[in-house]
C-alpha cells in the first residue's frame, strides 16, 4: 500500500492531500492513513499545512522517496511494454479507447451506488 500511494503521489501531484488518495483511489482512510504515516517515518513524504488553507495538510515528495519511485517507474515501463507487445499503432489507440470507457462506466456506476446508498439513508 504504501508503495501505490507513493506511485500515485509521484504520477498525481494535483492530488497531493491524505482526502485527495481516498477518493481518487478509493482507498479507506485507516489505511491511506497508516501508510502515509509509514512513509513519513521512513523519510520518504512530509506533511505540511497548506498557506491557503490552514485546515488542509498537503503531502511532499521528498528526495530520498527517488530511488524507490525510479524502480516503480521502470517495473511499470516494463509492464506497460510487456502487454502491449506486438500491437500496432492502431491496435494500441483502440486498447486505450476502450480503457477510457471502461473506467468512465466504472465511475459513473460508482457514482449511481453513492447516491442511490445516500438517498436510501
Amino acid at each position: 500500500m504504501e508503495y501505490d500511494i507513493l506511485m500515485f503521489l509521484y504520477n498525481n501531484p494535483q492530488y497531493n492531500t491524505a482526502a485527495d488518495i481516498v477518493k481518487v483511489r478509493k482507498s479507506t482512510k485507516s489505511h491511506v492513513s497508516t501508510s502515509l504515516k509509514m512513509l513519513e517515518d521512513k523519510g520518504f513524504i512530509k506533511k505540511r499545512i497548506s498557506e491557503e488553507n490552514k485546515k488542509r495538510i498537503e503531502i511532499t515528495l521528498m528526495d530520498n522517496a527517488q530511488e524507490m519511485i525510479n524502480d516503480g517507474l521502470n517495473v511499470q515501463n516494463k509492464f506497460i511494454e510487456s502487454i502491449l507487445s506486438g500491437l500496432s499503432e492502431e491496435e494500441m489507440a483502440v486498447c486505450r479507447s476502450v480503457f477510457a470507457k471502461m473506467c468512465s462506466n466504472a465511475e459513473n456506476c460508482l457514482k449511481d451506488l453513492i447516491n442511490t446508498k445516500k438517498k436510501g439513508e
